[in-house]
């Protein structure tokens, strides 16, 4: 994996990794109601999974929101975005944000997706911005892992992956 940077300073990512071609792992996350979530409940779908370090930030705002927009369109798929939030925090925001069906999903009890995906910023315990594209069959078709943290994904090239899983 390439160097990646959080404001220009550079970042130890951790956990096994995960690339186009790789069986998805299965993991476990927090919906914002605290109930347990893994990859299984996305069986037989497309899904994008948007991965932001704060989800009350401008660019993970900006790519929540885009992802669900754009992928809205994509029949047979989802778009989960996962971060190191608090449940409380990505409640809070979906409602102010007008995406209360928005499947926006917590890993800050165990880093399990982070850890399995090869995304936790070590220094911040938080995610790095990342994308990842699963077919109906559990395969990754697409990752990107952004070099710059502060930066935003390549939407198209993320939505136009989704459209060919």
């Amino acid at each position: 994996m390439s160097q990646v940077t959080f404001k220009q300073n550079p970042v130890t990512l951790s956990g096994e990794g995960k690339a186009t071609g790789d069986k998805a792992p299965s993991f476990k996350v927090l919906a914002t109601d605290l109930s347990e979530v893994t990859l299984e409940e996305a069986e037989g779908k497309k899904l994008l999974i948007s991965v932001v370090p704060s989800i009350d930030t401008g660019t993970c705002d900006k790519q929540t929101r885009r992802f669900n927009e754009e992928a809205a369109g994509v029949e047979g798929a989802e778009v989960w975005t996962i971060s190191a939030d608090l449940p409380f925090a990505q409640r809070r925001w979906c409602a102010a944000a007008g995406l209360e069906d928005a499947k926006v999903f917590s890993d800050h009890r165990e880093l399990d997706f982070g850890d399995k995906f090869g995304v936790i910023i070590d220094e911040l315990r938080l995610l790095s911005r990342s994308v990842f594209v699963i077919n109906e069959a559990g395969e990754i078709t697409y990752s990107e892992v952004v070099s710059e943290v502060s930066e935003h994904p390549d939407y198209d090239k993320a939505v136009e992956a989704l459209k060919q899983a």
